[in-house]
């Protein structure tokens, strides 16, 4: 099973984890990417986060996640992939993005989350722009 959403509202785990009960598999695993509000930069200065806000080209990103996620699905071993990422505005301390899986074996699940997440981020057509206290902005993509 597999289920990709792109979504405008808060995403809640206790919404989406009984997409990946499956009676043979022993590992359900999940990841859940917030808002933070401290933000350091590259050259080490901190800043302080107001909010996030995602946009996507929609058709696009939602057929690569479905591929991410066949791949994830058969490198693996998963029983279920769920991947959920929210578009708009994203206050401090809500998820941005919901990632789950399922396997026989706990490896399987958990190694298959980073995997998925860093070929989201690099992959996958989806913006973030950053607003921090100051008001100033940046958009940020690997």
């Amino acid at each position: 099973m597999i289920d990709i959403r792109l979504v405008q509202t808060p995403i809640e785990l206790s919404d989406w984890s009984s997409k990946i009960d499956d009676p043979d598999t022993g590992a359900h695993a999940w990841f859940a990417g917030v808002t933070r509000r401290k933000t350091t930069t590259k050259a080490g200065r901190v800043r302080i986060t107001q909010t996030l806000h995602y946009q996507a080209h929609e058709s696009m990103a939602l057929v690569q996640l479905q591929q991410l996620a066949e791949e994830a699905k058969r490198t693996y071993s998963l029983a279920a992939v769920v991947i959920v990422h929210r578009l708009g505005e994203v206050p401090l301390g809500q998820a941005s993005v919901l990632v789950g899986c399922s396997s026989a074996h706990r490896r399987d699940a958990f190694a298959a989350l980073p995997w998925i997440m860093d070929r989201l981020k690099a992959d996958v057509p989806i913006w973030k722009r950053e607003t921090f206290a100051d008001d100033s902005t940046e958009w940020i993509h690997p």
